[in-house]
């Protein structure tokens, strides 16, 4: 399984028409699988006879998988009769009986993405099919990392912005960086601007695909870096819907490589929403008890609701040494979540104090660009597995979009 396509996928519909017995088996396990709970898998006994009856009277989904037995002139015309009963934006994939490159290219040259080899095993299958869903929101190559505290005053938010500035700024990335606290954040003063919009205008700019006017709500912090510049928001009045936010969320990735979200003020469903969503989680917390206890807790809450994977959570110790008689050492800590702290920071009340305070970046002195570079290899981790040349691709037709067009 892939980085980037081990999240909670779109809502999305995806019909399959199978003869062979194993890959029949292995799409019907993704419907347990929890990257696909918002996808609805339809699988049916039949091949692309099958689905140019069934679309004649049903609309097609955004993904139609064939298995054929045959591969000659006889199947390309009846896929083109299919692409006569399936509405622009739906893709396909063909699973055949041998492996021919020639077919290959003559399929991908009609608009198909994929020509597959029978049996499909499932995690090829979940792959395929979760790569062809990210391409539909534009978003390929992005990478989305969600920062969330143990509890409160572990520092997440300092941390959350340091990150912004090297991913930015040493690994030259472009980057947006979101906080999730609507007015209860604190980024304006961490990052220096004036708080002009809220969470509110920002979603139902995005849902709206308003992107004049959300732009117009960006701060732009360097070259490589955006912040919504959002913390006007009432803050003892109800939140925004995880599912507009997700919104937000999708409309940045077509335009930004990285985008980095503070979830330490978020609402317990909005943070469960980006954490689905997000390719790594940077969960911090102090070597104290209290934290400690709350961050096994949290991930195993995590564990449970992406079936058991915990791959994509980096474990951050930080404040180090600030009460050294009551902390607990790292053997310890690792023992006890059954994770090991991917890095651990020491306390320098000094600098976040001062660096917040005075709205100034952390990287603008040496001990914090030295603690920044220590969180690097995180970033460097998700980014390790992104095609540079895709990173701001722009969103796709479908690929059965050169048949329809005939």
């Amino acid at each position: 399984m892939n980085n980037e396509t081990n999240i909670l996928l779109p809502t999305a519909s995806v019909d399959l028409f199978l003869k062979d017995k194993e890959t029949t088996q292995a799409a019907q396990a993704l419907m347990n699988n929890w990257r696909f709970a918002r996808v609805t898998v339809s699988v049916e006994e039949g091949s692309v006879d099958t689905a140019i009856a069934s679309y004649k009277e049903t609309k097609s989904p955004n993904l139609v998988i064939i298995e054929t037995d045959t591969t000659d002139e006889s199947f390309t015309k009846a896929l083109e009769v299919l692409s006569e009963h399936c509405h622009e934006g739906t893709s396909a994939i063909v699973i055949g009986p041998v492996n021919d490159v020639t077919l290959y290219r003559s399929l991908t040259a009609m608009g198909v993405s994929d020509y597959l080899v029978k049996p499909v095993p499932l995690e090829t299958l979940s792959d395929i099919i979760a790569n062809s869903l990210i391409e539909k929101l534009g978003a390929k190559g992005s990478r989305l990392i969600a920062v969330v505290g143990a509890k409160g005053g572990v520092g997440t938010s300092s941390l959350t912005q340091g990150l912004a500035w090297g991913v930015s700024e040493t690994l030259k990335q472009k980057t947006f960086l979101l906080d999730a606290a609507g007015g209860w954040s604190s980024l304006s003063v961490g990052m220096g601007f004036e708080p002009s919009t809220t969470l509110y205008e920002a979603v139902r700019a995005a849902s709206s695909q308003d992107e004049d006017t959300l732009a117009r709500m960006f701060f732009k912090a360097n070259d490589k870096l955006t912040v919504l510049a959002a913390g006007a928001d009432p803050m003892l009045e109800a939140s925004i819907h995880s599912q507009q936010y997700e919104e937000l969320i999708d409309l940045l990735m077509v335009k930004y490589p990285v985008i980095i979200v503070d979830l330490s003020g978020a609402v317990p469903s909005l943070k469960r929403t980006v954490i689905n969503r997000a390719h790594e989680l940077m969960l911090v917390t102090t070597p104290t008890l209290p934290s400690l206890r709350a961050a096994r807790s949290l991930t195993q809450e995590i564990k449970l609701i992406k079936g058991g994977d915990i791959s994509s959570i980096d474990l951050v110790v930080n404040m180090e040494g600030m009460i050294p008689s009551k902390e607990v050492p790292n053997k310890d800590i690792a023992d006890a979540l059954d994770m090991k702290p991917s890095v651990t920071l020491p306390f320098d009340a000094k600098l976040f104090v001062g660096a917040e305070n005075e709205g100034k970046k952390l990287t603008g002195q040496k001990a914090g660009a030295d603690l920044v570079n220590r969180l690097l290899p995180i970033a460097r981790h998700v980014l390790g597995q992104a095609d540079d040349a895709g990173l701001n691709e722009k969103p796709v037709t479908g690929l059965l979009g050169k048949l329809l067009k005939k």
